[in-house]
């Protein structure tokens, strides 16, 4: 059966709508996960009894479920990549309460079977990032830019942190959520004693403002003011303190200029341990900090000549050591640091992914990588000594875990290109047995549309770089190579596209079009993640060069073996891949005869400091790399068809890199369509939007390759 347009443009996916965010209760009974409770993808908190292994429904719906978020929410959202409605997080705390956080409201329940209770109403000032802390004596959330509690047993809250009305405490800047992986601002000490936190200044950054031009509101209800650090500009004036819970009494750790804050954990020993990252985020410092005699004392040192790759995989232990990973082979891999010095535990020419657990008394850690190939994610085991690596998962693809050592117990979600999405529970002993299943397939779509997975491949360069691919060719066999074709594009750093993994046969996109006698090609490029530092590294300083090199030889390998028809090529991508489809065009208008840009960034000078000057320089310093990677160079070479799509509320990538690449066209007298969405963000969320979006740019595709 022939796909609908309109059905591309539903959340979740064909076979993706799946249990989420795992976690064990504490006292060791429950498994609970986020549900969808109907095709909706509407999500709901359920339990799984470890005794019985019988699913129950323990909250389905908070709140008023029409009522509007607020600005602090949307972008919370935004930062987190959360998509689904409902409950999207809950956590347990250490007596094995619940606490879900909803609305801005802090809803508490006394167990899995019993009823939530609002424990705060956000009224005006939503509660966010709410955490439990360690002993379960106190609820915790920012609120008005500081760190509020909660005591359990009274009920009574108060201001923990107290400051200046320009700043805010707690909360993490922009730079550190959308940029650094660090979604929040403080962190509980493992005794409850003491919260670290980060006092962010951002007045001296200028304001950057988003006017909400399509709605009904005017004035100052319908403007967002941002304090967007641009690339080579001022970034916000972070500094780390740490409060003590019954004093308040505050002490100031370190403050940065020209560096981030980049990581905070505290060790067993009460001491805290910061990471921090340079401006030009090719040094890196571990330091730890000791409360009793305020002393910094670095630990360990990274220094790369291209960039470091943040990471989560600090994993204390005890007696002062700790596990770490570093890219300093050019791969990443795990070290235990001993004594000030850092033993090598795993190695080769492969990465590891995430450190999942850490059994210390056992004498081993988990850990997921890519030893049994780049396009495969697998779950090992091995010593805390660096020996007796063992593979624990099976099935061929990609496995995403959850690991419980004390229930000797862990979730996989595994799922390959044939094989859509499911979740077991098991055992970490006994050969790794199934003990439950928790989710099956069960989407209708998949057998209605007949889905079929596209043709992995690999193509090396004349260096000798192997790239890999993903086909997607025409279903029927009425149609004839060489193919009409459209490259689906990424191309840009810390993103894999082709893997082994149900998600490229659930793209609906890809799927609609090889059922209209289209060819969809996918390319992951020089500069795409999971490959090491050698393959990432040479976009460095020189961004939308190699990437389109890679992707034109690969249409030029299929062209050359009679695939592809070289008359008939478009592409489309969003965000870099939407950057991507315009350097295709621009730098290869041979090759391209339409591309459609979604929410494309078109000069590296209008992107933030983080993330542009990571892989760019500052602007000052590389003039000509900033100019020779910008669109707007190019503009006068543009010949295809051109589509832009963008939401004018985007306040990651802003509507202006599409304004300012509009000027351009103009001047250059170039035609293009543009699609643009009043009040979406960086990815259009509403259904409505999504369905139009979808029709416009597949008929533009269809008119035009």
């Amino acid at each position: 059966m022939p796909i609908p347009i309109e059905e591309i443009s539903k959340f979740p996916l064909p076979g993706m709508d799946i249990p989420s965010s795992f976690s064990f209760s504490p006292d060791g009974k429950y498994l609970t996960y986020l549900k969808s409770v109907d095709t909706s993808g509407y999500k709901a908190l359920y339990g799984l009894d470890l005794n019985t292994k019988s699913e129950f429904l323990i909250v389905d719906s908070l709140g008023d479920s029409s009522a509007k978020e607020t600005l602090e929410e949307q972008l919370r959202k935004q930062r987190l990549r959360q998509m689904a409605g409902g409950i999207s997080q809950y956590f347990w705390t250490k007596d094995s309460k619940i606490l879900i956080p909803h609305q801005g409201n802090i809803y508490w329940l006394d167990g899995p079977f019993s009823t939530p209770e609002l424990l705060m109403s956000a009224s005006d000032n939503p509660c966010l990032d709410v955490k439990a802390s360690p002993n379960g004596d106190f609820i915790s959330f920012v609120q008005n830019g500081d760190i509020h509690l909660i005591e359990v047993e009274s009920k009574t809250s108060f201001r923990l942190t107290d400051g200046e009305d320009d700043s805010t405490r707690g909360l993490a800047d922009y730079i550190a959520q959308e940029e650094m992986g660090r979604n929040t601002g403080y962190w509980w000490s493992s005794d409850s004693c003491y919260v670290a936190f980060t006092e962010v200044n951002e007045k001296h950054i200028p304001e950057f403002l988003i006017n909400h031009v399509g709605s009904d509101s005017v004035g100052s209800d319908a403007i967002e003011s941002h304090r967007y650090p641009f690339s080579g500009q001022d970034n916000p004036k972070v500094r780390v303190g740490i409060v003590e819970v019954d004093s308040k009494d505050c002490v100031w750790v370190e403050s940065t200029e020209d560096e981030y804050i980049a990581r905070v954990d505290w060790f067993p020993d009460n001491s805290l341990v910061i990471q921090t990252e340079s401006r030009d985020q090719q040094h890196l410092k571990v330091r730890q900090f000791s409360i009793e005699d305020s002393t910094l004392t670095t630990l360990v040192e990274e220094d790369s000549e291209t960039w470091i790759n943040l990471h989560n995989m600090l994993k204390p232990l005890s007696r002062g050591r700790f596990l770490w990973a570093s890219e300093r082979t050019g791969f990443n891999h795990i070290y235990l640091y001993c004594e000030g010095n850092l033993l090598q535990l795993t190695e080769g020419e492969w990465q590891v992914d995430s450190i999942e657990s850490v059994d210390e008394l056992g004498g081993t850690f988990f850990f997921t990588g890519t030893k049994d190939g780049h396009t495969e994610k697998h779950l090992y085991k091995m010593s805390l000594e660096g020996e007796g690596l063992e593979k624990i998962t099976s099935e061929i693809g990609i496995h995403n875990v959850s690991i419980n050592v004390k229930a000797n117990l862990f979730v996989d979600v595994f799922n390959s290109l044939s094989s859509p999405p499911t979740v077991v529970l098991r055992s970490l002993g006994n050969n790794y047995v199934i003990e439950a299943a928790i989710h099956e397939p069960a989407d209708e779509r998949i057998d209605r549309y007949q889905l079929k997975p596209p043709e992995i491949f690999q193509l090396k360069l004349e260096d000798g770089t192997e790239l890999s691919g993903a086909l997607y060719y025409p279903n029927s066999g009425d149609f004839k190579s060489p193919y009409p074709t459209v490259l689906s594009v990424y191309g840009g750093p810390h993103v894999q596209l082709v893997t082994n993994s149900w998600m490229m046969t659930a793209s609906l996109r890809a799927q609609y079009l090889r059922d209209k006698g289209y060819l969809v090609v996918v390319v992951d490029s020089r500069g795409s993640s999971r490959r090491g530092l050698k393959f990432e590294s040479p976009i460095k300083n020189l961004m939308g060069k190699v990437e389109v090199e890679d992707q034109s030889f690969v249409l030029n390998y299929l062209i050359e073996k009679g695939i592809v028809d070289k008359e008939r090529i478009g592409v489309y991508g969003w965000s870099y891949g939407g950057y991507m489809s315009l350097m295709c065009l621009a730098k290869r208008p041979d090759l391209f005869k339409a591309g459609v840009a979604g929410a494309p960034v078109t000069s590296w000078d209008g992107y933030d400091t983080h993330y542009t000057e990571r892989y760019m320089g500052m602007p000052a310093e590389n003039l000509d790399g900033y100019t020779e990677s910008s669109v707007m160079s190019y503009v006068s070479e543009i010949e295809g068809n051109l589509l832009l799509v963008h939401g004018l509320v985007d306040e990651n990538v802003h509507f202006r890199h599409t304004a300012r690449l509009i000027n351009s066209l103009n001047e250059a007298g170039k035609n293009y369509d543009l699609l643009v969405f009043p009040e979406e963000r960086h990815m259009p969320r509403r259904l409505e939007d999504r369905a139009y979006m979808e029709r416009r740019i597949l008929e533009f595709i269809q008119n035009n390759v």
